[in-house]
């Protein structure tokens, strides 16, 4: 079934259980009350009855002294003696006589008044008997007085109002049925355009398109409005795979180009000893961009990482060994978990950028501060900021042969290690979050024993 469907067919069906429950309840309510009020009446009269015996007992046989009724029903009244002897009734019993039962002999014998259901030949009886005072000569004194009345009106308004209960509920039910289709069908129509706008976008791959947003500020425009900006997202890395795509290519081509008109010199000259070096420099060239594309996209792919203790003061000074210029200083002890090899190409990286864009014979600084390493050189910085870490992207200028990878795989190790890159001119600071530094106290002390005071390769 659709949801549509299942909205209105649960819809009427809590109509239709509510009103069952009201079936049940309403007419209990109902015959309680209605049988407390014949109670009352039943018992007024008997009082009546009693203190005409107590104040006149001759009229208890005087025509119409008994007679009583209810609303829309006669009331029937009967008197005895001590004995259970007839002395009275109303004209209502004609030659019928009230019988005495449990209610009857309580109020005889044991002087205390009591109600009990009782019939009639086909006439269903809530009846009451009470005591007679022994007071008065009459001949009912010490006697009893017995009031029925028929439950017939009562049963025959419970047996309406539970009818009239069930009409309701079919004629609730349907409307609610109706009522659901039609507010559900309204709530889900911007759900279908959804819906039909996700499969064309999915028909036509485009990237570009957008869902149909509602005019609404509901829980549907929410959704509307995110499944957009999960499009948006997706189209920008898209258009970054692209980029990133027709960047390798152009990048790969050049070597490629240069080691195939090498290679054709060679074959029609013969072996020349600076085309031999052009060849080894251009496939050096050509295995740094394909190291540096494959260490992106493993970073891209999220791998899972190393969790090994890893020493920043010895990582600092493995990628100072590599750099004649390079110094480290230690303020601090720093020891974080994570992949020693992945962080040691991060911090290599930042180095070799120091000494490709620094000034020739500069001296490069490398500084471990806790979590934190610092690498530095004497130059400017990187003259847009906010491109110093895009793929591919190369400053104006820049000397050497560099892909333009190395800043975008630093910034994709550390992020992957919980931690961020912060640039300020030349310095660029690795920042480690608290997070990864799951090191015991020991190994803390061990690191600071080793790490005390600059040193330098």
């Amino acid at each position: 079934m659709s949801l549509r469907t299942r909205v209105a067919a649960a819809t009427a069906a809590a109509i239709v259980l509510a009103v069952l429950l009201l079936v049940i309840a309403v007419p209990n309510l109902l015959g309680r009350e209605l049988r407390g009020s014949l109670d009352d009446s039943l018992r007024r009269r008997a009082a009546d009855v009693a203190q005409l015996s107590a104040s006149a007992p001759a009229e208890l046989t005087a025509p119409g002294a008994l007679e009583g009724r209810l609303t829309g029903s006669t009331l029937f009244v009967q008197v005895i003696d001590a004995r259970g002897r007839l002395v009275a009734r109303s004209s209502a019993l004609g030659g019928r006589v009230l019988a005495n039962d449990d209610a009857v002999r309580s109020a005889l014998r044991e002087r205390r008044p009591a109600f009990q259901d009782d019939a009639l030949g086909s006439d269903a009886l809530r009846v009451y008997a009470a005591p007679l005072g022994p007071l008065g000569r009459g001949a009912a004194a010490g006697g009893a007085v017995i009031v029925a009345g028929t439950t017939s009106d009562i049963d025959r308004t419970l047996d309406r109002a539970r009818r009239l209960i069930l009409l309701c509920a079919l004629g609730a039910a349907l409307l609610a049925a109706a009522c659901a289709t039609l507010l559900t069908r309204r709530a889900l129509r911007p759900l279908t355009r959804l819906s039909s706008g996700a499969q064309s976008i999915a028909r036509s791959q485009d990237a570009a398109a957008r869902l149909p947003a509602p005019a609404t500020h509901d829980e549907v425009r929410q959704l509307a409005d995110t499944l957009n900006g999960m499009l948006a997202s997706l189209e920008r890395a898209r258009e970054a795979e692209h980029r990133f795509v027709g960047d390798a290519s152009h990048e790969l081509r050049t070597p490629l180009t240069s080691l195939r008109g090498n290679a054709a010199y060679v074959a029609r000259h013969g072996a020349d000893a600076d085309v031999l070096a052009e060849i080894e420099a251009d496939a050096a060239r050509l295995g740094t961009l394909l190291d540096d594309l494959l260490a992106l996209a493993r970073e891209d792919a999220g791998a899972p990482l190393a969790r090994e203790r890893v020493d920043l003061a010895e990582l600092a000074r493995a990628a100072a060994a590599t750099d004649v210029d390079a110094q480290v200083t230690v303020r601090a002890p720093g020891a974080i978990v994570g992949d020693a090899a992945a962080l040691a190409r991060a911090v290599g990286n930042l180095v070799r950028n120091a000494r490709r864009h620094g000034p020739p014979g500069g001296r490069i600084a490398i500084e471990v501060d806790g979590p934190t390493l610092a690498v530095s050189d004497e130059g400017p910085g990187p003259v847009d900021r906010e491109r110093a870490f895009e793929r591919f992207w190369r400053a104006p200028g820049a000397r050497g042969e560099g892909s333009g990878l190395g800043l975008a795989i630093v910034r994709s190790i550390v992020e992957r290690h919980g931690g961020r890159v912060e640039l300020d001119g030349s310095r660029f600071t690795l920042v480690f979050a608290p997070a990864i530094k799951e090191l015991s106290e020991s190994a803390l002390r061990t690191a600071s024993s080793s790490d005390e005071g600059p040193s330098s390769p």
